[in-house]
């Protein structure tokens, strides 16, 4: 048995090693530039168009709406990887990293944009006014490969459903034995008392959750990271300046040592921000997909997710690096690293309950995570199992996420970890392959609600315009618009 653990483990490293060090980085950057270069730029030309669209976002009838949904795409976004994981990043990649990690975040953008995009567009109804989708529909609709979007869906539910909801789970436990001496077991207890009632409402309890804790949790964050700020304005112009030189090994002495600082800096800021902001990775979409878009195109809701990417990366990990880097280098170059460097960087700055004020944020950020995470689990399990056995298959489902929840409180589980980066390195390849084979749909979506917009009329989708997608799409969830609808 010893041996057959090592081998599994030898070839899970492996996988991450192949996935994450030699291809998947780069296909993702590579993806985001051509989306980019092909939009001409959407990020750009379009950014104050995101927000424009929050405006009547909260309107989704009786469905979900398009605020819901960003709430419990950035519920899922914003966890523990916006806290401890730009730390890291800091730690071993110096404060140039985030000069990466904004980057990524800024190519990220487009991506998000096609992947929502394409999801809204093969969205199906689900008859209680709500909707279901994302890469396992576009991929089997769009494609035709039932074989590589059931395989998407199986890796999704390991990585997201079950594994890291235990990470966020251990995450919050960790942060709550530390800061009020909580017992880790009780901990566990009190998140399975009060996540159940969240899961079995289903998808709608789920949003209105997200909706009601996100923003507040964000807004808060961000208000402390501008005090920070204000107490060191002084000292802003040299950290930003830090952050650029660093980022080009101008600060470095040899030339080997600006070679290596360079290339550890931007590898630890790519991938911080890729974990961070999910763009490309196929999770986002699937809440996406659930929106009552607001205007009623696909392309609606492919702007409200590129927002949720800027404010993920470049707004709430800018917050925590904003704190660490002013707290000094003698902080971040020290032996501390991930939670408790951020923890050490706010106390720093305010005193003592800063620490507690981390421990709290992590309980938040981590507990969205966690019904977000289930979110996405749920809508593939539904897609697998079908009409018939879905609701036997999502009743089984939830026991084990809280199953997972409660192992996760009361133990460390590194191998569970690892294999959960292999099985989202994996469905991130597939929906790559698949966002980039799909892409001049994308690109005409975009181009119809563009042409829309400049005509003056508020872009409406008509599937009868688009002759490869019109026989692909679900009358119910994307009905002909009534003639004369657009002043053509």
């Amino acid at each position: 048995m010893d041996s057959i653990a090592t081998l599994f483990t030898n070839f899970v490293a492996a996988g991450n090693g192949l996935i994450w060090g030699k291809v998947l980085v780069y296909v993702l950057i590579g993806a985001g530039l051509y989306f980019t270069i092909m939009t001409r730029g959407i990020q750009f030309r379009f950014f104050g168009h995101m927000f424009t669209l929050l405006k009547g976002s909260r309107d989704g009838g009786e469905g979900i709406s398009s605020f819901q949904a960003l709430s419990t795409s950035l519920a899922a976004r914003v966890g523990t990887g916006n806290l401890a994981g730009v730390a890291v990043a800091i730690t071993l990649g110096g404060p140039g990293a985030i000069f990466w990690m904004w980057l990524t975040a800024l190519v990220g953008m487009s991506t998000s944009f096609i992947e929502s995009a394409l999801a809204q567009a093969y969205k199906t109804d689900h008859g209680d006014k709500t909707f279901r989708g994302g890469p396992a529909r576009y991929i089997e609709q769009g494609l035709g490969q039932r074989w590589m979007a059931a395989l998407f869906s199986i890796c999704l539910i390991i990585a997201f459903g079950l594994a890291f909801n235990s990470v966020q789970a251990n995450s919050i436990a960790q942060a709550m034995e530390g800061a009020f001496g909580l017992p880790t077991w009780l901990v566990g207890v009190a998140l399975i008392a009060i996540v159940s009632p969240i899961i079995f409402g289903g998808l709608r309890s789920i949003a209105k959750t997200a909706e009601l804790i996100v923003p507040l949790m964000a807004l808060l964050y961000l208000i402390l990271a501008v005090v920070v700020v204000l107490m060191n304005i002084g000292q802003l112009p040299s950290a930003i300046a830090l952050i650029f030189k660093s980022a080009f090994g101008l600060h470095e002495a040899a030339g080997g040592a600006v070679g290596y600082a360079v290339a550890q800096a931007m590898m630890q800021g790519i991938k911080r921000g890729l974990f961070s902001n999910e763009a490309g990775m196929g999770s986002a979409p699937n809440v996406a997909a659930t929106a009552s878009t607001r205007p009623n195109h696909p392309a609606a809701q492919g702007f409200i997710q590129m927002l949720g990417v800027f404010l993920d990366t470049l707004v709430i990990c800018t917050c925590t690096a904003s704190m660490i880097i002013l707290a000094g280098p003698e902080l971040f170059s020290g032996d501390a690293n991930g939670i408790q460097l951020t923890q050490a960087a706010l106390t720093h700055h305010v005193g003592d309950w800063g620490g507690i004020f981390v421990a709290v944020a992590i309980l938040l950020f981590a507990f969205t995570s966690l019904i977000a995470n289930y979110s996405y689990g749920e809508t593939n399990i539904e897609y697998l199992a079908g009409e018939r056995r879905s609701a036997t298959a999502i009743f089984i489902y939830r026991l084990a996420v809280l199953a997972m929840i409660m192992i996760g409180s009361v133990s460390e589980l590194r191998a569970i970890w690892n294999f959960a980066d292999l099985s989202m390195g994996m469905m991130a390849l597939i929906n790559l392959v698949a966002i980039l084979a799909l892409s001049p749909l994308a690109f005409a979506l975009f181009r119809d609600y563009e042409r829309q917009l400049k005509a003056g009329v508020e872009p409406t989708f008509d599937p009868s315009q688009f002759p490869k997608l019109a026989a692909k799409v679900d009358p119910r969830a994307w009905p002909t618009p009534p003639e004369g609808s657009e002043k053509r």
